[in-house]
Order: C-alpha cells, then sequence, then structure tokens
C-alpha cells in the first residue's frame, strides 16, 4: 500500500501548561491533512482550526507566548463538543507531530475525561524522531530550526494551525530527500514509528476500534493499560526441543517495542523542562537535545 495516497494529518496543540495529568488543558486544536501527488510533492492541504475553551484561566506567561487570551476562548466552545469531530480526523490516518507524546497526551487526558479513548490512528509518527534520524549532528531539533534546514516556510510560530502545516510539510520533505521506502510497513521501518499490529491473534482492535489483547490474561483489556506485560512478551520464550525460542513472533516483538517506546518514553514527561511557562515552547517547537539512549531501544 502506497501511503502516499492515504490521508496524511499533521496535527498541534496549544495548552494551558505542560502537564495534562495536573489540570493543564487544551486551548487550541490545529490539524491540517495533505494531500500528495504520485510523486509525493504536495498538492493540497485542509486546514481544521479550533480554539477551545478550557474551563481554567490562562496563565499571563501563556497568552505572551500564543497571543491566546481568555476573552479569546470565553466565547469557544469546550472540549467536549470538538471531541467526535477531532477523533474523526485522526481515526484512520497518518498523523504526524512534532514531539507526539505531548500533543498525543493533552489529547487522549481530555478525551479520558469523556469517558472515550485515543483514536488509534493508522501511523503515529514523529518529526523530532526523523530530524534526529535525518539530521542527527543537528544542535537542535526545534520544529522551526528543522523547517529552516528543510526549506518550509514556518509564520506565526506557536499557533497551532502554522505549525501543523510546517510540521507536515517537513515530514513529507524529509521522506523526499531521504528516498524513503512508498509502502506503508516501509514507511513505519524507515520512521521506526507505530502502525497496527501484525494480524497474529494476539492484539487487535476492540469493538471501539481501541487495541487490546485478544488473548491471554488479559484478552478484551487495552494494551495500553499493561505495558509490564508488554515488556514480557518481548523476552518470553518457550521450550522447543532442546532449545528454547521466542514465544512471540518477530514481527509483534517489534511492534510491541515500538508502542512502548511511542507510548511510555514522551518527552514532554522526563526531558529536562521545568513548569514555567517561560521555558515552554514545548507545545511543538522547543525540546533540549537528549541523554544518551538506554539499550533496547525502549527508552527512545
Amino acid at each position: 500500500m502506497d501511503w502516499r495516497s492515504l490521508r496524511i494529518v499533521a496535527f498541534d496543540t496549544e495548552t494551558t501548561g505542560l502537564n495534562p495529568y495536573d489540570g493543564d488543558r487544551v486551548m487550541e486544536f490545529a490539524a491540517v491533512e495533505l494531500f500528495l501527488t504520485a510523486d509525493g510533492q504536495v498538492r493540497d492541504v485542509r486546514a481544521h482550526d479550533w480554539l477551545i475553551n478550557p474551563g481554567i484561566p490562562i496563565p499571563p506567561k501563556v497568552v505572551q507566548l500564543t497571543g491566546i487570551t481568555d476573552d479569546a476562548v470565553s466565547g469557544q466552545p469546550p472540549f467536549e463538543k470538538r471531541a467526535a469531530e477531532l477523533v474523526g480526523l485522526l481515526a484512520g490516518a497518518i498523523c504526524i507531530a512534532h514531539n507526539f507524546p505531548f500533543d498525543r497526551g493533552f489529547i487522549a487526558e481530555e478525551l479520558r475525561r469523556l469517558g472515550r479513548a485515543w483514536p488509534d490512528p493508522l501511523a503515529e509518527i514523529d518529526t523530532v524522531d526523523l530530524s534526529m534520524k535525518v539530521f542527527p549532528q543537528a544542535q537542535s531539533h526545534k520544529l522551526g530550526d528543522l523547517a529552516k534546514r528543510l526549506g518550509v516556510t514556518l509564520e506565526g510560530a506557536h499557533r497551532a494551525t502554522n505549525d501543523a502545516e510546517a510540521c507536515g510539510r517537513c515530514f513529507v520533505e524529509m521522506t523526499r530527500r531521504e528516498h524513503a521506502p512508498t509502502d506503508l510497513h516501509g514507511l513505519l521501518d524507515w520512521a521506526d514509528a507505530l502502525g497496527e499490529p501484525p494480524p497474529n491473534g494476539v492484539i487487535g482492535r476492540g469493538k471501539d476500534g481501541v487495541l487490546c489483547f485478544t488473548s491471554g490474561p488479559y484478552a478484551g483489556e487495552p494494551v495500553e493499560r499493561h505495558p509490564l506485560h508488554m515488556h514480557w512478551m518481548l523476552m518470553a520464550v518457550e521450550r522447543v526441543g532442546k532449545g528454547w525460542r521466542p514465544r512471540f513472533p518477530e514481527s509483534l516483538r517489534r511492534w510491541c517495542e515500538r508502542f512502548l517506546k511511542v507510548r511510555g518514553a514522551g518527552r514532554a514527561r522526563q526531558g529536562g523542562k521545568g513548569g514555567g511557562a517561560d521555558e515552554w515552547g514545548l507545545d511543538s517547537n522547543a525540546l533540549p537535545l537528549p541523554e544518551a539512549r538506554a539499550p533496547g531501544g525502549l527508552n527512545g
């Protein structure tokens, strides 16, 4: 399947702070659908941008950074009024974000408050990871710096629509320059990104589209609730004759490793940034260089 013919959605959030698990909320969401030509050039974009009433005051330094004021959002609908449309945009798409775990964390927490689950797109690709792959010697992997290196225009940074479109165009330009595989599975391997689990009956989608275990002790439960079991799946072996072999196929183990990396190692929570809005810029643009990675690729 040629991924260039599929729906590509680059998205971004602006938030009242850094921590969705400590009361910070989404105050703007933007998604840009990119449509490509057969040779991978952007032929059209379709933008979606919603100011959202976060239900809490916006800190002054966040106002200074983003330009979004309490007055600007006071008459806007709350997240719950946009949830269904947002899920529809992300579900079944190749989703792109700059520091994906940060934006996903906020959206997933907003959805959790409504009793809804993250929609699990067709693929989740982080342009921070791609920047590190394509430009390993770069001193900065901020979105603005990445855009400059690639010749992508970014005007009005720290507004979600501008950041989302720049992120999507940076992704397309990196795939073009690096001659990335054109089939979807090849793209996921190249980008070390998360896609659909292999069809071997161990992990699949439940009735609501959420990724669940289909067998074993947690059958029917979302995989996201049981990361330790997924770690065990990476290491589990079984006896075969006089020797031992991995209990689960390599394709599933690779998928589990990627899942744990993407969902369990969000830089927004374990990076070296403080909680002050003056250190923020993390919404999609500011990111310190990472520490040395732990062996095994699980702490990426």
